[in-house]
């Protein structure tokens, strides 16, 4: 039996192969030929994430502001969809100003965000927020009052050097007691300026661990998530890729909700994660910075 051919396209070196499938990768020139078989014919829109893909670290990604200047130039609508929970919707928009990238509060989703409206919907308006203090100030604003007992529900994102053994206690106390737990994020790790850091994940697989049951997850890879941004742009999901560093929460998660899937090689992008994707992404690229190239050449732009 063959190889079966590759469904997605990883643009680089000519002498490399996808990691995937073992194809050979695809090279500026057959990507025009290409078109309508990588799923990225109709794209209209994108919903892009922020830290490894427009930034890592405090450093911005080289590109990235041009490459979003292009977008709006060239007419496609987006969103910045972040998993990050240490930062509150507004403190992401200034950071993204400061990095040449203007971004208004509506322009980002963040689970945060996402999450506050998930209390309201429910009629929950105290809850235990394991969070930075930044964070809390999107709970605030949708009118969620932190709270340290009688907690409609519990809320753990990423606190960074905040985590403490007593805080993460009374969250579990209050969950075998029966509080409901929202998670912000899962994921395992992302790449700060001092390398790999732990991400929120671990430190919810310990409270699911230790109160014998399940958060609900809140941010990517869950669906609901994508499709709350899918419905901010308007857009159904095969008009709109996903661009992250993640292959998993932000490449997986988007193409299991009918999305094309970009998978970038900076932040916390790995062979190996890409190597264990159940499929592979509708393209790799080098950086955010290759979009335009990328999708000019597939006759899309």
């Amino acid at each position: 039996m063959g190889k079966q051919a590759c469904a997605g396209t990883i643009m680089g070196a000519a002498d490399e192969k996808c990691t995937v499938t073992g194809c050979p990768v695809k090279t500026r020139e057959d990507w025009a030929g290409i078109g309508k078989g990588c799923g990225m014919a109709g794209i209209r829109g994108f919903l892009i994430d922020i830290d490894g893909v427009i930034s890592t670290g405090s450093d911005p990604v080289p590109g990235a502001a041009g490459t979003i200047a292009w977008l709006q130039e060239a007419g496609y609508p987006f969103r910045f969809l972040s998993n990050s929970t240490r930062r509150s919707v507004q403190g992401i928009s200034r950071r993204l100003t400061g990095m040449g990238i203007p971004a208004g509060p509506d322009s980002i989703l963040t689970p945060a965000v996402a999450a506050a409206s998930l209390a309201r919907q429910r009629g929950w308006s105290r809850a235990f927020l394991v969070t930075t203090e930044d964070v809390k100030e999107d709970f605030l604003r949708a009118g969620i009052v932190p709270c340290g007992e009688a907690c409609d529900c519990i809320v753990v994102g990423d606190c960074g050097k905040s985590f403490s053994y007593d805080t993460l206690n009374a969250a579990f106390r209050l969950a075998i007691a029966g509080t409901p737990v929202l998670a912000l994020e899962k994921d395992r790790y992302f790449r700060d300026d001092d390398g790999l850091s732990l991400s929120a994940g671990p430190f919810v697989a310990a409270l699911e661990y230790a109160a014998g049951r399940q958060a609900e997850l809140v941010g990517k890879p869950a669906q609901s998530y994508f499709l709350a941004a899918l419905a901010s742009l308007g857009l159904a999901p095969g008009e709109v890729a996903m661009i992250g560093d993640d292959a998993i929460s932000d490449v997986q998660g988007a193409m299991d909700a009918g999305m094309a899937g970009i998978l970038v090689r900076t932040g916390k992008y790995s062979p190996d994660a890409l190597a264990a994707c159940r499929r592979p992404p509708t393209a790799v690229l080098p950086s955010i910075a290759a979009l335009r190239e990328y999708m000019e050449g597939r006759g899309t732009g």
